[in-house]
């Protein structure tokens, strides 16, 4: 197996944890639940710098900052994925990375000022032994893990020596080398074999963090204020908010990604599409949510000006229609419930602008509760409106299938979720 493609499987075989009767699934080990946490801090950082700089070239700069940070926490998984970590020289391995992380995670407040080289010079690190871990692959350094060595690494620290112009334009022609490896090395990459239980959780659990920040900048910004009837309504609409983005993803959309990456005829262009950069794009909509909150519950009464709307319903609109890329690369079908509610959100931005910020939050928190009870009634009515048996064990199930509710899988086919067929429509 080689992770540029030089060697391995052919296209389209089913690695490890798929279909047809191979391995047990790939579980995620402790050393990667504890190398999230730093990126719980990561990410909180990342919100800290929007909070302040909130204006177009603000939500540029935390994007410029936020790339590598994701970068470095996805070709650790990755590496995770395609091979077995559980021993000492990796376990030391992801440590190390996560080191790197916290130490990006540190520069962060002051990337554009004094801490430059020092985000900079910690990505380096991490992805130098990102490559090291990998070394004995055959042509490792042509691919991704050898674009973050010799190309993004060198640009984030040198980028962090220039004034904050000459910075800015640096650090994102890294972020866009690292953002394009993979599309670049398409063909290489074509004979890895990912694992199709392991990406899906990984990923799962990443956005779990985002959406933990969102949790952090409703109580955080909560816990200093009075708490009146006003202040704890603000709370509950923002709650409700990140409840509803939770319910989006992990009540429909996490199984039918898993199921999407289990059947597909190319996992590494699920991968590439669905985990890698519709990923970044849910966080990045997740962690504008966040930042909203913590502009909008401390003081309900207070008028948002068209920044912090902008953030909390464009952060929003974002996630949805993410959605609708995601469910048009695994099946081909249009999200048009979901897509559909991120117009009228960010239909509606202009308009509440000059509303009070309980207002603001209501709004959006009736409109995600809506959005949900319509998928859900769409997912009972499709699921009872085809009750077709399971097919028989070994049998492929066609994408976009649905399962009788409460039918048993078959032993050697994946899950093909309900909600697969009809939600996000």
């Amino acid at each position: 197996m080689s992770a540029t493609g030089d060697a391995g499987p052919p296209e389209g075989r089913r690695d490890a944890g798929g279909v047809g009767g191979e391995a047990d699934e790939k579980r995620v080990t402790w050393a990667e639940l504890y190398f999230d946490l730093v990126f719980v801090f990561a990410i909180t950082q990342v919100s800290g710098l929007l909070h302040h700089h909130h204006d177009a070239t603000g939500l540029v700069r935390a994007l410029v900052v936020f790339v590598p940070v994701y970068w470095c926490w996805v070709g650790t998984t990755v590496q995770a994925n395609i091979r077995d970590v559980d021993n000492l020289r990796d376990r030391l391995g992801i440590l190390a990375v996560g080191l790197g992380g916290l130490f990006m995670a540190l520069a962060v407040p002051g990337a554009y000022g004094g801490r430059g080289v020092l985000l900079g010079a910690a990505y380096w690190l991490a992805r130098l032994v990102l490559l090291l871990l990998l070394i004995r692959l055959p042509g490792v350094w042509r691919g991704p893990y050898g674009v973050g060595v010799l190309v993004s690494g060198p640009l984030l620290v040198v980028g962090g020596l220039l004034p904050a112009g000459p910075r800015l334009a640096l650090w994102t022609a890294a972020a866009l080398c690292d953002l394009a490896a993979p599309l670049v090395f398409r063909r290489r990459l074509a004979a890895v074999a990912y694992h199709p239980s392991h990406m899906p959780e990984r990923f799962a659990l990443f956005l779990l963090v985002a959406l933990g920040e969102s949790i952090v900048g409703i109580g955080g910004t909560a816990a200093g204020a009075r708490l009146d009837v006003a202040e704890l309504a603000a709370v509950a609409a923002a709650f409700t908010i990140s409840a509803g983005l939770w319910w989006q993803y992990f009540v429909y959309a996490a199984d039918a990604m898993r199921y999407a990456v289990e059947v597909a005829d190319s996992r590494r262009d699920v991968v590439r599409r669905i985990f890698q950069y519709g990923h970044l794009a849910l966080a990045a909509g997740v962690i504008g949510v966040a930042v909203g909150f913590g502009e909008t519950v401390a003081d309900p009464w207070q008028t948002l000006g068209p920044g912090s709307v902008a953030l909390l319903y464009g952060g929003c609109g974002l996630y949805l229609l993410t959605f609708g890329y995601t469910r048009w690369m695994m099946f081909r079908k249009v999200a048009t419930t979901r897509v559909g509610a991120a117009a009228v959100v960010l239909g509606l931005a202009p308009a509440v602008v000059r509303l009070p910020a309980l207002a603001v939050l209501v709004a959006l928190a009736v409109l995600l509760v809506a959005l949900n009870v319509v998928e859900h009634v769409r997912v009972v009515r499709a699921v009872g409106a085809d009750p077709a048996p399971v097919p028989p064990a070994g049998s492929a199930l066609p994408v976009g299938s649905p399962l009788p509710a409460g039918a048993p899988l078959p032993s050697a086919a994946p899950a093909a979720p309900a909600a697969s067929a009809a939600s996000a429509e």
